[in-house]
């Protein structure tokens, strides 16, 4: 018998024919032909999209980025070999009672060795007592670092060109200090506005908050109406602000400290870090970029940012380290507790050398 040849019937087969067998492969050709064209224009599609999401993401970093961009970092000291330290600032540049006070401040330690980072974040009210540094509130350190700069500036610069040379001084100040008092190599500092926040959140679509109290708060002279209620939710970007800055309601109740603030901020970082890496996330990344737009600034190089990107863009929450400081209030200040500042500062130190 040929390899093609039927069986006779006595073998007690049916008539038959089977799958394979004379003209049946042509009657699949129109399937496979409809199959091949939609891989194809999936294909086509993904193209696109990353084609527009790689347009998207070089204009964030070329905007983005205030340094030298002709400046070549070797690659023994590059994101992508060295682990590097980043200082994180959230500002208040509200229209209505914006104060550029740093509300939001983190100090990071990226290791590109094991696609991890320690994060410290450090409450706003924080007493810093540091040699050669006057004491204030953590998060009025950058204003005063501008408002200092920017008098310098004016006795040699236009009001424009003296405010930007002014943000630079501010930043690079704030730098030095926090390399100091965490005593890791702070190279580079991101600053992103509440609006950028706000903007980042509504592109992913919200995230689902557990939010841990009722939360009723307004404020005519800034603008500021927070009114959430306890429960799990999903919260649009000004929400999930309102969530994060919430501190105490006009009527005395649950009251909230810097301490819970911080939580908060870690648990949404976390559900950022998260929803980015789902599918979801992923398909909207392009809305991501565009959302954060204006509202970054870093002082790295664009390549460094892009080897930055791809260095750690499949991190999860999982293979982030989130520390917030403690202390105690004794108003007007924090006074963060040493014992867990040094655990802090070790596990900084910890991430940088692993």
């Amino acid at each position: 018998m040929t390899q093609n040849a039927l069986p006779p019937r006595s073998a007690g087969r049916s008539s038959r024919k089977p799958a394979g067998a004379g003209k049946g492969p042509k009657k699949k050709r129109p399937v496979l032909r409809v199959f091949l064209f939609l891989i194809v224009a999936v294909l086509v599609v993904v193209a696109v999209f990353l084609a527009d999401l790689v347009n998207k993401t070089n204009n964030l970093l070329d905007n983005s980025s205030t340094a030298n961009n002709t400046e070549v970092v070797p690659v023994t000291e590059s994101v992508k070999s060295k682990p590097v330290g980043i200082l994180l600032l959230g500002m208040d540049t509200r229209p209505k009672g914006g104060t550029m006070n740093t509300d939001v401040m983190m100090v990071a330690a990226f290791n590109p060795n094991t696609k991890s980072t320690t994060v410290v974040s450090i409450p706003r009210d924080s007493l810093i007592q540091l040699d050669g540094y006057k004491e204030r509130k953590a998060n009025a350190y950058y204003a005063a670092f501008y408002t200092q700069a920017l008098q310098e500036q004016l006795e040699t610069k236009k009001l424009d060109e003296a405010k930007e040379a002014a943000r630079e001084e501010a930043r690079d100040a704030m730098s030095r200090m926090m390399t100091r008092y965490f005593g890791i190599d702070i190279k580079y500092t991101a600053i992103i506005n509440f609006q950028g926040f706000v903007d980042v959140v509504d592109a992913l679509g919200g995230l689902k908050v557990n939010v841990d109290m009722d939360m009723k708060y307004t404020d005519t002279a800034d603008g500021t109406n927070i009114d959430l209620k306890k429960g799990l939710q999903t919260l649009n970007g000004q929400q999930t602000l309102d969530f994060v800055r919430y501190r105490k309601s006009n009527d005395g109740t649950n009251m909230s400290s810097d301490f819970e603030r911080n939580q908060r901020e870690s648990q949404v970082l976390a559900l950022i870090t998260d929803k980015m890496k789902s599918l979801s996330g992923v398909t909207k990344l392009g809305d991501v970029i565009e959302a954060v737009g204006n509202n970054f600034t870093i002082d790295m190089p664009t390549k460094e940012m892009q080897n930055m990107m791809t260095t750690y863009f499949g991190i999860s929450s999982s293979d982030v380290s989130l520390i917030q400081l403690e202390g105690t209030w004794r108003s007007p200040y924090v006074y963060l507790d040493e014992s867990k500042l040094e655990e802090a500062r070790a596990a900084l130190q910890a991430k940088m050398a692993e």
